[in-house]
């Protein structure tokens, strides 16, 4: 992959990113970053898609619709509860040997990957669901 430059948006909304231990939506994300820099909302939506673009960004979609963003490097995946729409992180990723493997025997470059189970939690589970 050859070097690329970020701009001082995409560097911004990075390094916010890799701050964060859950994603996040860019909502979120542009008013983090309006602490410390002046930045339209317009920019955050365009970073994030030139850095998903670069494989350093990937996002989830919740429930609702909502794109939330997190580093790659963080590898997060959930299992989501279908009635409460509360979202659990896994500890482990299942996918890391099958991604390395993928990587070795394909002419394909993998950036990144997402991993996500529906299903009923606990609670909703003993109320009936």
């Amino acid at each position: 992959m050859t070097q690329v430059h970020c701009t001082r948006a995409q560097t911004a909304v990075l390094q916010v990113l890799q701050q964060q231990h859950e994603p996040i939506s860019a909502q979120e994300l542009h008013k983090l970053i309006k602490q410390h820099q002046r930045i339209g909302l317009a920019t955050v939506y365009r970073a994030l898609d030139v850095l998903k673009r670069m494989g350093k960004v990937q996002h989830r979609v919740t429930l609702t619709g909502e794109k939330l963003y997190n580093a790659v490097e963080q590898d997060r995946h959930y299992m989501t509860c279908l009635d409460c729409g509360q979202s659990f992180p896994m500890n482990t990723c299942p996918l890391k040997g099958l991604e390395l493997s993928l990587q070795h025997t394909s002419s394909f470059t993998i950036y990144y990957h997402t991993l996500e189970f529906f299903g009923l939690c606990e609670p909703c589970s003993a109320q009936g669901g």
